[in-house]
C-alpha cells in the first residue's frame, strides 16, 4: 500500500489494523520488554487468521496462549531466544527455536532468507516533527521494520524515547495504534548472596578501572555488577541495559568517559528491567541504542581498547567448551551473541573474556565443570574462544593452554566434592597424566587474604598468591629461567631438572597453613609470569622454615623483603612465632636481608652453612 505521510487515516484501532493481516502472514513482533502487548493479545483472539507465522527474538506476552490448542492450530511460533516463559513450551514442541546470532539476524531479513509480511512493534509518542523511537527495543526490530511489507506500531506513552539508531518517521508506519499500557518488567531473579559474592571478588581482580563493560544475558552477570561499586571510570558497551546498571550510573561508577570509542556513551541494543531502568534511559543523550548488527560484531566491539566480556554458562567441559543455551536437549536461552563479544574482546587492545558461574547447580547436587557436556547440550563458545572461567571457588585461565593444563585450572575451581572424580574422568579420556594428583577437596577461600600488590622500584607491579597446581608451567618456567648460581644459592647444590613429578610434590604437601609458598609475579605483554617464590615450611609448633629465590633481572627490587613480610603475616596467623632459615655463607643478600627485617635473630655458622633464627615482633 502507498503509505500516507500523516496520522490521519493511520490511526486506528488494533482490531482495525489486525484485521489487514492475511492467512498465511509471516509475522515479526517486537521483543522483549518493548512487545506491543495490546497488539499480541489482539492478534491471539482474531481467530479468523489461520496459517500464520510469528517470528519473535525475546518472547513474554505469548507464552500465555500456548497451551491453547486452537491458538497453536492457527499460529506457528518460531522464537530466535528461549526465555523462561518458554523453555517448557520449547521442550514440549509448541515452539520452534532457530539458533542464530542475534547480529546476524537483520542480514537474514536482507536476504529474504526470512520473509516478513508484517512486523508489530511498540514506539514512544511522535514528536512534532513525526518522529518516534523504537525505545527500549532497537536490537534487530529495525531491520524487521525496513523489511516488512507493513508496519503497525503500538504507540505506548510509557515507552522510553531512547537516543541511537531506533528513530522511526510515522510515514514508514502503516497503522498507528494509541494504546497506554505499563510495559513488561523483567524481574531480577535471585541469586545466592554467597555465591554471587565469592564470584565478584574473583571477577574484579581482572577488571581495571577504566574498563569498558559487556555484561551477558542472565542472572549472574547482573548480580555482580552489585559489588563493583568500589571501582572506577568504567564503561559500557554491551547487548542489554538492566536496572543493574543504573546504581552505578549514579554513584559515578560508571561514567563511560575513558572509552575510546563512542566516548561518554553507554552503548547497547535493547533494555530490560523495570522503571528503574526505563525512566532513566528516557530521552538521556548518555545512551546510545544501536542495532544487533552494528552494536553486537566483534569488529565493533574491539574498537574498545580494554574490553572486557561478562557472560555466564549452563557447563563447561574439562577442555574448555561451553554451553549456554541447553540442559542436554532442553532448550534454557539462545545463543545470543556471547561468541562475538567474546572474540571482540580478543581482539580489544588489553581486553579479556570472562565466563561467570556457579561452581554447582540442583542444590549442589550438579558439578557446573563437567567432564563432558550433557548429551544434546550446544556448544555456544569454542574452547579455543575461552580465556577466564570463573566459580566461587577461583579463577581458570585456559587462554593458550593444552587440554591437560585446562584440565587442572578447571578442576581447581570446581565445587571441591567433585574434583577426584573430575580428575578420574579426565584420566579416562586421557587428557591428563595417570600420575595427575588432584587438586585439594578442599574449599580454599580463605587464601584470598593472602594475596597482595606491591609496587616496585622499576614501577611495575608485584601481584603476590600462594602457589597452585595450574601454576605448574609458570613454575617450571620459572626454574629454567634461573641462572645455575641462583639456584645453587636456593637448594645448596645443583638442580639441573625441574621435573612434573617435583612440581606436583610441592603443591601436594601445601596446606596453605603449616605450608605454603607464596609467587610473585608481573606482567609482561599481557601475561603474567613468576619472578619469585618465597615458602615457609613448619619446623615445629612454633618455627617456620623459610626460603625465597627472585629472579636475577628482578633482584634489587625490594621483593625478597616484601615477600619475607607477607609470609610472616601468613605464619603469624596460623600460629608461628618466628623463622628458621638455612643458607650458604656466601648469600650474602638473605643473611642481611633477615638482619634489617628482625631485631630478635640469633645466627650461628659453620664452615658449610649459616643457621638464622628470627622471632616475630609481639602484637
Amino acid at each position: 500500500m502507498k503509505r500516507e505521510h500523516g496520522r490521519e487515516g493511520k490511526i486506528v484501532t488494533a482490531d482495525k489494523a489486525i484485521a489487514t493481516i492475511k492467512n498465511g502472514s509471516r509475522i515479526f513482533i517486537g521483543s522483549g520488554c518493548g512487545e506491543p502487548q495490546h497488539l499480541i493479545h489482539t492478534l491471539a483472539h482474531s481467530h479468523n487468521l489461520t496459517d500464520v507465522i510469528i517470528f519473535q527474538m525475546l518472547a513474554h506476552t505469548l507464552a500465555d496462549y500456548l497451551n491453547d490448542e486452537h491458538f497453536r492450530q492457527r499460529f506457528s511460533v518460531k522464537l530466535f531466544f528461549v526465555p523462561i516463559k518458554m523453555q517448557q513450551a520449547a521442550f514440549e514442541g509448541k515452539v520452534d527455536y532457530i539458533p542464530t546470532y542475534l547480529s546476524q539476524l537483520p542480514q537474514l531479513f536482507r536476504d529474504k532468507q526470512i520473509v516478513i509480511d508484517t512486523v508489530l512493534i511498540q514506539i514512544s509518542p511522535p514528536d512534532r516533527f513525526g518522529i518516534a523511537s523504537l525505545g527500549i527495543s532497537v536490537d534487530v526490530t529495525l531491520e524487521a521494520v525496513k523489511s516488512a511489507k507493513t508496519v503497525i506500531a503500538q504507540i505506548n506513552p510509557r515507552m522510553p524515547r531512547t537516543h541511537g539508531d531506533g528513530f522511526l518517521h510515522i510515514s514508514d508506519i502503516d497503522y498507528l495504534i494509541p494504546f497506554e499500557e505499563e510495559l513488561i518488567f523483567m524481574d531480577q531473579e535471585t541469586v545466592e548472596v554467597e555465591t554471587a559474592s565469592r564470584i565478584a571478588q574473583y571477577v574484579k581482580e581482572l577488571v581495571d578501572d577504566g574498563s569498558t563493560l559487556q555484561v551477558g544475558y542472565g542472572h549472574m552477570p547482573y548480580a555482580l555488577l552489585e559489588y563493583f561499586d568500589n571501582k572506577n571510570d568504567l564503561g559500557i558497551h554491551t547487548h542489554m541495559i538492566s536496572d543493574a546498571f543504573i546504581p552505578l550510573i549514579k554513584a559515578g561508577v560508571i561514567t563511560n568517559k575513558y572509552k575510546n570509542f563512542m566516548t561518554d556513551r553507554a552503548v547497547a541494543t535493547f533494555c530490560m528491567g523495570s522503571r528503574i531502568a526505563y525512566d532513566y534511559i528516557d530521552n538521556n543523550i548518555q545512551f546510545y541504542f544501536g542495532t544487533a548488527d552494528w552494536v553486537n560484531t566483534p569488529g565493533i566491539i574491539s574498537k574498545n581498547d580494554n574490553f572486557i566480556s561478562i557472560s555466564s554458562a549452563l557447563e563447561v567441559d574439562l577442555t574448555g567448551q561451553v554451553c549456554s543455551d541447553s540442559v542436554g536437549r532442553q532448550f534454557f536461552s539462545g545463543t545470543g551473541d556471547q561468541a562475538n563479544f567474546i572474540r571482540g574482546a580478543t581482539l580489544s587492545k588489553g581486553g579479556l573474556s570472562i565466563i561467570a558461574l556457579p561452581s554447582t547447580a540442583g542444590g549442589g547436587r550438579i558439578s557446573r565443570i563437567v567432564a563432558n557436556l550433557s548429551a544434546g547440550a550446544g556448544v555456544a563458545t569454542l574452547r579455543a574462544d575461552v580465556n577466564y572461567v570463573v566459580t566461587e571457588f577461583g579463577i581458570a585461565q585456559l587462554k593458550g593452554k593444552s587440554i591437560s593444563q585446562r584440565v587442572i585450572e578447571l578442576c581447581q575451581i570446581a565445587h571441591p566434592d567433585f574434583r577426584s572424580s573430575l580428575i578420574d574422568a579426565a584420566k579416562e579420556n586421557h587428557y591428563i597424566f595417570k600420575d595427575q594428583l588432584p587438586p585439594h577437596a578442599e574449599d580454599l577461600i580463605f587464601i584470598e587474604e593472602y594475596k597482595s600488590r606491591t609496587t616496585l622500584k622499576n614501577g611495575k607491579t608485584l601481584s603476590v598468591r600462594p602457589l597452585l597446581p595450574s601454576d605448574e608451567i609458570a613454575y617450571s618456567n620459572f626454574f629454567y629461567s634461573l641462572k645455575k648460581e641462583t639456584i645453587y644459592l636456593r637448594f645448596f647444590h645443583s638442580v639441573t631438572i625441574f621435573s612434573r613429578k617435583m612440581a606436583q610434590e610441592h603443591w601436594a604437601h601445601m596446606d596453605y597453613r603449616k605450608n605454603i609458598s607464596l609467587i610473585g609475579s608481573v606482567k609482561n605483554r599481557g601475561n603474567k609470569e613468576i619472578v619469585a617464590i618465597g615458602t615457609y615450611a613448619k619446623l615445629d609448633d612454633k618455627l617456620a622454615e623459610v626460603a625465597f629465590v627472585v629472579r636475577e633481572d628482578y633482584q634489587g627490587q625490594g621483593i625478597a623483603g616484601y615477600l619475607f613480610k607477607e609470609l610472616e603475616k601468613v605464619a603469624s596467623a596460623n600460629g608461628f612465632e618466628g623463622f628458621f632459615a638455612a643458607t650458604l655463607p656466601e648469600n650474602k643478600s638473605m643473611i642481611n636481608l633477615c638482619k634489617k627485617l628482625y631485631s630478635d635473630i640469633k645466627i650461628t655458622a659453620s664452615a658449610d652453612e649459616i643457621d638464622i633464627w628470627m622471632k616475630f615482633a609481639q602484637k
